[in-house]
């Protein structure tokens, strides 16, 4: 045994071979299960999938790297959940390509931020942060008050949902070009941020 474990740790094409089916097993492992819950593919009580103008903010805040400082994750810890709220489930994210779950917080987790400020309020710290919370380092995001939503970018992005599964209509498709018409980025971002973690009418 201890000749093989050498060999092998002296055989770099052989240890990569190794090390290959060690993660993928590993990875198979964690993934398959929750292929097959549907706890995990199941909406959420009230869980729908993003109305044409959050769609447009959650496409931003994904542009704009907003994940690499905020999660939208909470945890089953009661320092966690006494913070943000109830800990975050499944069914909640999944309309979200790509899902904004994670650990990192250099700023805090707005899994639960929706009607916890003024669109007021957001608007403010969107274009100048320090202004509302002074030890702020999040950057200012100004030129989204000036930028336009691009209504039949949002049609496309609909119509190719919905071939991924998502419940939108034909109908909704059409009428999304009207509801964006004239929306700012920094509307759309606001609206996003109005809808994390408030399910059914308000989402």
């Amino acid at each position: 045994m201890s000749g093989a474990h050498k060999k092998l740790e002296k055989n770099i094409n052989l240890m990569s071979i190794f090390i290959v089916i060690v993660v993928s097993i590993g990875g198979l492992v964690e993934i398959l299960p929750l292929i097959f819950e549907d706890h995990v593919r199941t909406p959420a009580e009230g869980v729908a999938p993003y109305p044409p103008l959050q769609l447009a903010g959650r496409d931003i805040y994904v542009r704009e790297g907003c994940y690499n400082c905020h999660s939208q994750m909470i945890r089953p810890f009661r320092s966690e959940t006494e913070r943000y709220g109830p800990y975050s489930l499944a069914g909640e994210s999944v309309y979200d390509r790509p899902h904004q779950w994670g650990s990192k917080r250099t700023g805090p987790d707005l899994a639960r931020v929706g009607g916890r400020y003024s669109d007021e309020w957001h608007r403010i710290h969107l274009l100048n942060p320090r202004d509302v919370v002074p030890a702020s380092n999040m950057p200012a995001y100004g030129w989204l008050e000036t930028a336009e939503i691009d209504p039949e970018d949002i049609q496309k992005k609909m119509r190719v949902l919905q071939k991924l599964g998502d419940p939108y209509t034909d109908e909704a498709i059409e009428a999304a070009a009207t509801e964006v018409q004239g929306a700012s980025e920094m509307d759309a971002m606001i609206a996003y941020l109005q809808a994390l973690g408030r399910a059914g009418s308000d989402r």
